[in-house]
Protein backbone atom coordinates (compact mmCIF):
# COMPACT_ATOMS: atom_id res chain seq x y z
CA UNK A 1 0.00 0.00 0.00
CA UNK A 2 1.22 3.33 -0.57
CA UNK A 3 0.56 5.71 1.34
CA UNK A 4 1.45 9.87 1.38
CA UNK A 5 0.12 12.47 3.34
CA UNK A 6 -0.27 16.44 1.52
CA UNK A 7 -0.42 19.38 3.84
CA UNK A 8 -1.04 22.82 2.75
CA UNK A 9 0.62 25.07 5.72
CA UNK A 10 -1.47 28.29 5.45
CA UNK A 11 -4.33 26.83 6.34
CA UNK A 12 -3.11 23.77 8.24
CA UNK A 13 -4.87 21.43 6.08
CA UNK A 14 -3.82 17.73 5.79
CA UNK A 15 -5.10 15.49 3.37
CA UNK A 16 -3.66 11.84 1.94
CA UNK A 17 -3.35 9.84 -1.03
CA UNK A 18 -3.23 5.94 -0.94
CA UNK A 19 -2.39 3.76 -3.25
CA UNK A 20 -2.12 -0.13 -4.77
CA UNK A 21 -2.46 -2.17 -7.76
CA UNK A 22 -2.09 1.36 -10.48
CA UNK A 23 -5.19 2.97 -8.48
CA UNK A 24 -5.38 5.55 -5.86
CA UNK A 25 -7.75 7.51 -3.52
CA UNK A 26 -7.49 10.92 -2.22
CA UNK A 27 -9.02 11.91 0.55
CA UNK A 28 -9.76 15.90 1.81
CA UNK A 29 -7.80 17.03 -1.35
CA UNK A 30 -6.87 20.96 -0.99
CA UNK A 31 -7.44 23.12 -3.41
CA UNK A 32 -4.09 23.35 -5.94
CA UNK A 33 -4.58 19.46 -6.77
CA UNK A 34 -0.49 19.84 -8.48
CA UNK A 35 0.90 17.57 -5.22
CA UNK A 36 -1.44 14.65 -6.50
CA UNK A 37 -1.03 14.72 -9.95
CA UNK A 38 2.64 14.70 -9.00
CA UNK A 39 2.58 12.04 -6.57
CA UNK A 40 0.05 9.65 -9.06
CA UNK A 41 2.58 10.42 -11.95
CA UNK A 42 5.51 9.77 -10.40
CA UNK A 43 4.39 6.37 -8.82
CA UNK A 44 1.95 5.29 -12.04
CA UNK A 45 -1.20 5.45 -10.56
CA UNK A 46 -4.22 6.55 -11.78
CA UNK A 47 -6.52 8.25 -9.02
CA UNK A 48 -9.86 6.47 -9.45
CA UNK A 49 -11.69 8.04 -6.04
CA UNK A 50 -11.76 11.39 -4.80
CA UNK A 51 -13.45 11.70 -1.29
CA UNK A 52 -14.22 14.38 1.24
CA UNK A 53 -14.88 13.34 4.99
CA UNK A 54 -17.35 16.13 5.56
CA UNK A 55 -18.14 19.40 3.88
CA UNK A 56 -15.20 21.36 5.15
CA UNK A 57 -15.64 24.84 5.82
CA UNK A 58 -12.35 26.37 6.06
CA UNK A 59 -11.44 25.79 2.19
CA UNK A 60 -12.74 25.13 -1.18
CA UNK A 61 -12.34 21.80 -1.52
CA UNK A 62 -9.96 20.28 -4.43
CA UNK A 63 -12.38 17.61 -5.57
CA UNK A 64 -14.36 18.67 -8.35
CA UNK A 65 -10.92 20.21 -9.73
CA UNK A 66 -9.46 16.68 -8.95
CA UNK A 67 -12.28 14.76 -10.61
CA UNK A 68 -12.50 16.57 -13.80
CA UNK A 69 -8.46 16.50 -14.14
CA UNK A 70 -7.86 13.00 -13.50
CA UNK A 71 -11.53 11.23 -14.77
CA UNK A 72 -11.52 9.98 -11.09
CA UNK A 73 -15.04 9.54 -9.18
CA UNK A 74 -15.92 12.03 -6.68
CA UNK A 75 -17.80 11.64 -4.00
CA UNK A 76 -19.08 14.30 -1.06
CA UNK A 77 -20.22 12.87 2.29
CA UNK A 78 -24.45 12.49 2.66
CA UNK A 79 -26.93 10.28 2.60
CA UNK A 80 -27.64 8.69 -1.31
CA UNK A 81 -30.57 9.71 -2.87
CA UNK A 82 -32.29 8.42 -6.12
CA UNK A 83 -29.09 6.35 -6.82
CA UNK A 84 -26.96 9.38 -7.22
CA UNK A 85 -23.27 8.14 -6.88
CA UNK A 86 -21.63 11.42 -6.09
CA UNK A 87 -22.43 10.43 -2.62
CA UNK A 88 -20.74 8.25 0.56
CA UNK A 89 -22.67 7.37 3.44
CA UNK A 90 -21.96 5.55 7.06
CA UNK A 91 -20.55 1.87 5.96
CA UNK A 92 -19.62 2.53 2.25
CA UNK A 93 -16.74 0.40 1.54
CA UNK A 94 -14.18 1.91 -1.21
CA UNK A 95 -11.49 -0.73 -2.48
CA UNK A 96 -8.19 -0.39 -4.95
CA UNK A 97 -5.76 -3.33 -5.18
CA UNK A 98 -5.57 -4.21 -1.10
CA UNK A 99 -6.60 -0.62 0.17
CA UNK A 100 -9.67 -0.51 1.91
CA UNK A 101 -11.58 2.72 3.06
CA UNK A 102 -15.13 1.89 5.57
CA UNK A 103 -16.50 5.17 6.17
CA UNK A 104 -18.21 5.96 9.65
CA UNK A 105 -20.26 7.85 10.95
CA UNK A 106 -18.81 10.29 12.99
CA UNK A 107 -20.99 13.64 13.41
CA UNK A 108 -19.79 16.43 15.30
CA UNK A 109 -17.97 18.74 13.65
CA UNK A 110 -20.49 18.50 10.87
CA UNK A 111 -23.49 16.57 10.69
CA UNK A 112 -22.37 14.96 7.68
CA UNK A 113 -19.20 14.00 9.11
CA UNK A 114 -17.43 10.87 8.37
CA UNK A 115 -14.10 9.14 9.05
CA UNK A 116 -12.66 6.02 7.35
CA UNK A 117 -11.13 3.08 8.39
CA UNK A 118 -8.22 1.89 6.10
CA UNK A 119 -7.57 -1.11 5.77
CA UNK A 120 -4.44 -3.46 3.98
CA UNK A 121 -6.45 -6.07 2.56
CA UNK A 122 -2.43 -7.79 1.77
CA UNK A 123 -2.14 -7.88 5.40
CA UNK A 124 -5.22 -8.79 7.24
CA UNK A 125 -8.81 -6.91 7.02
CA UNK A 126 -7.98 -4.77 10.87
CA UNK A 127 -8.17 -1.23 10.64
CA UNK A 128 -4.60 -0.16 10.50
CA UNK A 129 -5.23 3.74 10.54
CA UNK A 130 -8.22 6.16 10.91
CA UNK A 131 -8.37 9.04 8.66
CA UNK A 132 -10.15 11.18 10.90
CA UNK A 133 -11.26 14.40 9.48
CA UNK A 134 -12.09 16.99 11.84
CA UNK A 135 -13.26 14.78 14.61
CA UNK A 136 -10.26 13.43 16.60
CA UNK A 137 -7.20 15.38 16.18
CA UNK A 138 -3.63 15.28 17.18
CA UNK A 139 -3.80 16.67 20.83
CA UNK A 140 -7.05 18.18 20.53
CA UNK A 141 -10.58 17.44 18.78
CA UNK A 142 -12.29 19.44 16.51
CA UNK A 143 -14.84 22.50 17.15
CA UNK A 144 -18.09 21.87 16.94
CA UNK A 145 -19.78 25.50 16.16
CA UNK A 146 -19.10 25.52 12.43
CA UNK A 147 -22.76 23.83 11.57
CA UNK A 148 -24.99 24.09 14.06
CA UNK A 149 -25.52 25.38 17.85
CA UNK A 150 -22.24 24.87 19.60
CA UNK A 151 -23.49 22.86 22.56
CA UNK A 152 -25.63 20.47 20.43
CA UNK A 153 -22.59 19.88 18.09
CA UNK A 154 -20.41 19.14 21.30
CA UNK A 155 -22.54 16.15 22.24
CA UNK A 156 -22.61 14.60 18.61
CA UNK A 157 -18.79 14.95 19.09
CA UNK A 158 -18.67 13.41 22.32
CA UNK A 159 -20.54 10.47 21.29
CA UNK A 160 -18.65 10.24 17.74
CA UNK A 161 -15.28 10.07 20.09
CA UNK A 162 -16.11 7.38 22.18
CA UNK A 163 -16.71 4.77 19.23
CA UNK A 164 -13.19 6.17 17.45
CA UNK A 165 -11.35 5.32 21.14
CA UNK A 166 -12.84 1.44 20.96
CA UNK A 167 -10.43 1.38 18.46
CA UNK A 168 -7.40 -0.32 19.16
CA UNK A 169 -4.03 1.39 20.52
CA UNK A 170 -2.24 0.65 17.33
CA UNK A 171 -4.33 2.48 15.31
CA UNK A 172 -2.62 5.35 13.40
CA UNK A 173 -4.68 8.51 13.73
CA UNK A 174 -4.30 11.06 10.36
CA UNK A 175 -6.56 14.24 11.07
CA UNK A 176 -7.83 16.38 8.15
CA UNK A 177 -5.99 19.84 10.10
CA UNK A 178 -3.54 20.11 12.35
CA UNK A 179 -1.73 23.54 14.32
CA UNK A 180 -2.74 26.40 12.70
CA UNK A 181 -6.18 25.14 11.45
CA UNK A 182 -9.17 27.48 12.95
CA UNK A 183 -10.96 24.00 13.08
CA UNK A 184 -9.44 22.83 16.28
CA UNK A 185 -8.79 24.97 19.55
CA UNK A 186 -5.46 25.96 21.62
CA UNK A 187 -4.56 22.05 21.86
CA UNK A 188 -4.00 21.41 18.25
CA UNK A 189 -0.98 20.05 17.70
CA UNK A 190 1.65 21.11 14.45
CA UNK A 191 2.68 17.28 14.55
CA UNK A 192 0.91 15.32 11.97
CA UNK A 193 -0.37 12.43 13.05
CA UNK A 194 -0.63 10.21 16.16
CA UNK A 195 -2.36 7.33 17.32
CA UNK A 196 -5.64 5.80 19.07
CA UNK A 197 -3.29 4.43 22.29
CA UNK A 198 -1.68 8.09 22.53
CA UNK A 199 -4.57 10.18 22.15
CA UNK A 200 -6.22 8.09 24.58
CA UNK A 201 -3.79 8.42 27.19
CA UNK A 202 -2.61 12.19 26.16
CA UNK A 203 -5.30 14.02 25.01
CA UNK A 204 -6.97 15.75 28.13
CA UNK A 205 -10.16 16.08 26.57
CA UNK A 206 -11.17 12.41 25.95
CA UNK A 207 -11.00 11.65 29.47
CA UNK A 208 -13.65 13.86 30.61
CA UNK A 209 -17.07 13.41 30.81
CA UNK A 210 -19.94 14.43 28.60
CA UNK A 211 -20.85 17.16 31.05
CA UNK A 212 -17.34 18.52 31.11
CA UNK A 213 -16.27 17.23 27.37
CA UNK A 214 -19.11 19.72 26.10
CA UNK A 215 -17.99 23.11 28.25
CA UNK A 216 -14.45 22.29 27.71
CA UNK A 217 -15.15 22.39 23.95
CA UNK A 218 -17.65 25.37 24.63
CA UNK A 219 -16.23 27.74 26.51
CA UNK A 220 -13.38 29.16 24.86
CA UNK A 221 -14.39 29.14 21.21
CA UNK A 222 -13.10 31.65 18.73
CA UNK A 223 -15.00 33.68 16.23
CA UNK A 224 -16.54 32.13 13.37
CA UNK A 225 -15.13 33.61 10.15
CA UNK A 226 -17.61 35.15 7.78
CA UNK A 227 -17.33 33.58 4.95
CA UNK A 228 -18.15 29.95 6.06
CA UNK A 229 -21.07 29.89 4.47
CA UNK A 230 -19.72 30.32 0.78
CA UNK A 231 -17.08 28.04 1.14
CA UNK A 232 -19.18 25.21 2.43
CA UNK A 233 -22.03 25.86 -0.27
CA UNK A 234 -18.74 25.31 -3.06
CA UNK A 235 -17.75 22.26 -1.35
CA UNK A 236 -21.48 20.84 -1.02
CA UNK A 237 -21.83 20.85 -5.14
CA UNK A 238 -22.02 17.94 -7.32
CA UNK A 239 -20.50 19.61 -10.27
CA UNK A 240 -21.38 23.57 -11.69
CA UNK A 241 -17.95 26.32 -13.05
CA UNK A 242 -14.49 26.35 -11.66
CA UNK A 243 -13.06 29.82 -11.47
CA UNK A 244 -11.37 30.84 -14.64
CA UNK A 245 -7.24 31.51 -15.24
CA UNK A 246 -7.14 34.99 -13.81
CA UNK A 247 -5.69 37.36 -16.63
CA UNK A 248 -2.79 39.40 -16.43
CA UNK A 249 -3.98 43.40 -16.30
CA UNK A 250 -2.20 46.53 -18.34
CA UNK A 251 -2.26 49.99 -16.61
CA UNK A 252 -4.88 50.83 -18.58
CA UNK A 253 -7.47 47.51 -17.14
CA UNK A 254 -6.15 48.43 -13.97
CA UNK A 255 -7.15 51.93 -13.98
CA UNK A 256 -10.42 51.35 -15.42
CA UNK A 257 -11.04 48.21 -12.97
CA UNK A 258 -10.42 51.19 -9.98
CA UNK A 259 -13.19 52.99 -11.27
CA UNK A 260 -15.56 50.33 -10.88
CA UNK A 261 -14.58 49.83 -7.15
CA UNK A 262 -12.87 46.62 -7.47
CA UNK A 263 -10.84 45.76 -4.11
CA UNK A 264 -6.48 45.77 -4.65
CA UNK A 265 -4.94 43.15 -2.85
CA UNK A 266 -0.99 44.11 -2.80
CA UNK A 267 0.58 40.70 -1.97
CA UNK A 268 4.13 42.32 -1.20
CA UNK A 269 5.77 42.85 2.21
CA UNK A 270 4.83 45.64 3.82
CA UNK A 271 8.15 47.60 3.59
CA UNK A 272 7.47 47.72 -0.18
CA UNK A 273 4.20 48.10 -0.02
CA UNK A 274 4.69 51.68 2.20
CA UNK A 275 7.52 52.59 -0.66
CA UNK A 276 4.70 53.28 -3.46
CA UNK A 277 1.01 51.48 -3.92
CA UNK A 278 -1.68 51.85 -5.82
CA UNK A 279 -4.35 54.35 -3.40
CA UNK A 280 -6.26 52.50 -1.73
CA UNK A 281 -5.04 48.79 -1.66
CA UNK A 282 -4.72 46.61 0.69
CA UNK A 283 -1.43 44.92 1.84
CA UNK A 284 -1.35 41.21 3.27
CA UNK A 285 1.40 39.27 2.45
CA UNK A 286 1.69 36.39 0.62
CA UNK A 287 4.33 35.13 2.81
CA UNK A 288 2.60 35.62 6.02
CA UNK A 289 0.68 32.48 7.59
CA UNK A 290 -2.85 32.00 7.37
CA UNK A 291 -3.23 34.92 4.37
CA UNK A 292 -6.58 32.86 3.00
CA UNK A 293 -8.26 32.80 6.48
CA UNK A 294 -6.86 36.96 7.18
CA UNK A 295 -8.70 37.25 3.63
CA UNK A 296 -11.67 36.36 5.11
CA UNK A 297 -11.93 37.69 7.64
CA UNK A 298 -11.81 41.32 6.35
CA UNK A 299 -13.03 41.38 2.56
CA UNK A 300 -16.27 40.57 1.12
CA UNK A 301 -15.61 37.25 -1.23
CA UNK A 302 -18.27 38.40 -3.67
CA UNK A 303 -16.10 41.48 -4.40
CA UNK A 304 -14.19 41.97 -7.42
CA UNK A 305 -10.57 41.50 -6.41
CA UNK A 306 -7.30 43.06 -8.22
CA UNK A 307 -3.93 41.61 -7.19
CA UNK A 308 -0.95 43.36 -6.97
CA UNK A 309 2.06 40.56 -6.56
CA UNK A 310 6.07 41.39 -6.67
CA UNK A 311 6.25 38.69 -9.58
CA UNK A 312 4.55 36.04 -11.25
CA UNK A 313 4.90 33.08 -9.05
CA UNK A 314 3.68 35.66 -6.16
CA UNK A 315 0.41 36.87 -7.60
CA UNK A 316 -0.21 32.66 -8.31
CA UNK A 317 0.10 31.69 -4.89
CA UNK A 318 -1.97 34.95 -3.82
CA UNK A 319 -4.60 33.34 -6.80
CA UNK A 320 -4.56 30.26 -5.39
CA UNK A 321 -4.88 31.46 -1.99
CA UNK A 322 -7.43 33.36 -2.07
CA UNK A 323 -9.48 30.78 -4.70
CA UNK A 324 -9.09 28.41 -1.55
CA UNK A 325 -11.38 30.61 0.87
CA UNK A 326 -13.90 31.45 -1.80
CA UNK A 327 -12.61 34.36 -3.43
CA UNK A 328 -13.60 33.48 -6.94
CA UNK A 329 -14.19 36.68 -8.58
CA UNK A 330 -10.58 37.72 -9.34
CA UNK A 331 -10.49 40.60 -11.98
CA UNK A 332 -7.02 40.07 -12.76
CA UNK A 333 -3.89 40.48 -11.63
CA UNK A 334 -0.54 43.33 -12.04
CA UNK A 335 2.65 43.23 -11.62
CA UNK A 336 4.06 46.28 -8.96
CA UNK A 337 5.74 48.94 -11.27
CA UNK A 338 5.11 52.43 -9.31
CA UNK A 339 6.58 54.34 -12.32
CA UNK A 340 4.10 52.41 -14.82
CA UNK A 341 1.23 53.28 -12.90
CA UNK A 342 2.09 57.06 -12.98
CA UNK A 343 2.02 56.83 -16.83
CA UNK A 344 -1.01 55.17 -16.65
CA UNK A 345 -2.37 58.03 -14.25
CA UNK A 346 -2.81 54.95 -11.99
CA UNK A 347 -3.29 56.90 -8.14
CA UNK A 348 -0.33 55.64 -6.18
CA UNK A 349 0.40 56.31 -2.45
CA UNK A 350 2.93 55.95 0.09
CA UNK A 351 2.85 54.97 3.95
CA UNK A 352 4.44 55.51 6.75
CA UNK A 353 5.65 52.70 9.43
CA UNK A 354 6.80 53.25 13.26
CA UNK A 355 9.43 51.27 14.97
CA UNK A 356 8.84 50.23 19.21
CA UNK A 357 10.80 52.81 20.21
CA UNK A 358 8.81 55.70 18.47
CA UNK A 359 5.85 53.64 19.99
CA UNK A 360 7.30 53.79 23.27
CA UNK A 361 8.09 57.99 23.22
CA UNK A 362 4.47 58.64 21.89
CA UNK A 363 2.64 56.60 24.41
CA UNK A 364 4.74 58.09 27.04
CA UNK A 365 3.42 61.55 25.77
CA UNK A 366 0.07 60.72 25.16
CA UNK A 367 1.00 62.09 21.31
CA UNK A 368 -0.42 58.96 19.54
CA UNK A 369 -3.54 56.17 19.93
CA UNK A 370 -2.82 52.45 19.82
CA UNK A 371 -4.85 50.60 17.84
CA UNK A 372 -4.34 46.47 18.90
CA UNK A 373 -5.65 43.89 16.09
CA UNK A 374 -4.46 40.89 18.13
CA UNK A 375 -7.02 38.47 19.04
CA UNK A 376 -8.97 38.52 22.47
CA UNK A 377 -6.75 36.26 24.38
CA UNK A 378 -3.36 38.07 23.39
CA UNK A 379 -5.14 41.59 24.34
CA UNK A 380 -6.39 39.76 28.03
CA UNK A 381 -2.89 38.36 28.41
CA UNK A 382 -1.52 41.62 28.49
CA UNK A 383 -2.33 44.65 26.65
CA UNK A 384 -1.47 48.89 27.02
CA UNK A 385 -3.98 50.61 28.77
CA UNK A 386 -6.31 52.59 27.19
CA UNK A 387 -5.04 51.30 23.75
CA UNK A 388 -8.98 50.36 21.46
CA UNK A 389 -9.03 46.79 20.77
CA UNK A 390 -9.77 46.27 17.30
CA UNK A 391 -9.28 42.51 16.42
CA UNK A 392 -9.04 41.32 12.42
CA UNK A 393 -12.24 39.83 12.68
CA UNK A 394 -14.01 42.99 13.11
CA UNK A 395 -12.71 44.82 10.30
CA UNK A 396 -14.50 43.84 7.40
CA UNK A 397 -16.94 46.68 8.74
CA UNK A 398 -14.39 49.35 9.73
CA UNK A 399 -17.14 52.55 9.38
CA UNK A 400 -19.04 50.43 12.12
CA UNK A 401 -15.87 51.16 14.45
CA UNK A 402 -15.27 52.97 17.58
CA UNK A 403 -12.26 54.80 16.26
CA UNK A 404 -9.66 57.33 17.98
CA UNK A 405 -10.35 61.08 17.02
CA UNK A 406 -9.13 62.68 14.15
CA UNK A 407 -6.32 64.34 15.02
CA UNK A 408 -3.11 62.82 15.61
CA UNK A 409 -1.17 59.68 14.46
CA UNK A 410 -3.33 56.61 14.92
CA UNK A 411 -0.46 53.97 15.50
CA UNK A 412 -1.63 50.21 14.83
CA UNK A 413 0.47 47.58 16.60
CA UNK A 414 -0.08 43.26 16.66
CA UNK A 415 2.39 40.69 18.20
CA UNK A 416 4.62 41.27 15.11
CA UNK A 417 3.63 43.43 12.33
CA UNK A 418 2.05 41.45 9.30
CA UNK A 419 -1.51 42.04 11.02
CA UNK A 420 -0.86 45.45 11.56
CA UNK A 421 0.43 45.84 8.21
CA UNK A 422 -3.10 44.66 7.05
CA UNK A 423 -5.11 46.24 9.48
CA UNK A 424 -3.54 49.48 8.89
CA UNK A 425 -3.97 49.58 5.16
CA UNK A 426 -7.31 48.51 5.88
CA UNK A 427 -7.86 52.11 7.87
CA UNK A 428 -6.44 53.88 5.27
CA UNK A 429 -8.81 52.50 2.60
CA UNK A 430 -11.84 53.71 4.61
CA UNK A 431 -10.29 57.57 5.33
CA UNK A 432 -8.12 57.58 8.14
CA UNK A 433 -4.71 58.89 6.45
CA UNK A 434 -3.34 59.42 10.14
CA UNK A 435 -2.48 55.91 10.43
CA UNK A 436 0.83 54.03 10.81
CA UNK A 437 1.84 50.72 11.11
CA UNK A 438 4.22 49.28 13.90
CA UNK A 439 6.94 47.54 12.46
CA UNK A 440 9.49 45.03 14.02
CA UNK A 441 7.84 44.11 16.91
CA UNK A 442 4.71 44.39 18.62
CA UNK A 443 2.59 44.85 21.73
CA UNK A 444 4.17 42.11 24.05
CA UNK A 445 7.53 44.06 23.28
CA UNK A 446 6.33 47.34 24.25
CA UNK A 447 7.68 45.91 28.12
CA UNK A 448 11.11 46.54 27.28
CA UNK A 449 10.87 49.82 26.89
CA UNK A 450 9.76 50.84 30.07
CA UNK A 451 6.06 50.48 29.14
CA UNK A 452 3.69 48.15 31.69
CA UNK A 453 1.19 45.64 30.17
CA UNK A 454 -2.23 45.09 31.70
CA UNK A 455 -3.29 41.79 31.81
CA UNK A 456 -7.29 40.94 31.81
CA UNK A 457 -10.36 42.75 30.25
Amino acid sequence: MLFRQVLYQDLGCASYLLGDAGEAIVVDPRWDIAPYLEIAESEHLRIAHVIDTHDHADHVSGRLRLARATGARSYRPGAREDGVGDTVAAGDEIIVGSVCLTAVASPGHRPEHLTFLVSDLSRGPEPWMLLSGDSLLVGDVARPDLAVEAHEGAYLLHASLQRLLDLEDHVEVWPAHIGGSLCGGSGLSRKSSSTVGFERRHNALLGLSEADFVDGVTSHLPSRPPNITRIVELNRRAGGALPPETASLSGDALLSLLGTGAVVLDSRVPAEFDRGHVAGSINLPVSSAGVGTRAGWALDPEAPVVIVAGDEADASRMASALQAVGFWNLEGVAIADVEGWRRHSVPVARADSWDLEQLADGLRHRSVDLVDVREPAEWVAGHIPGSHHVPLNRLRDVQSIVLPQRGRTTAVACAAGIRAAFAASLLRRAGRADVVRVAGGGIGDLGAHGLELAAGD
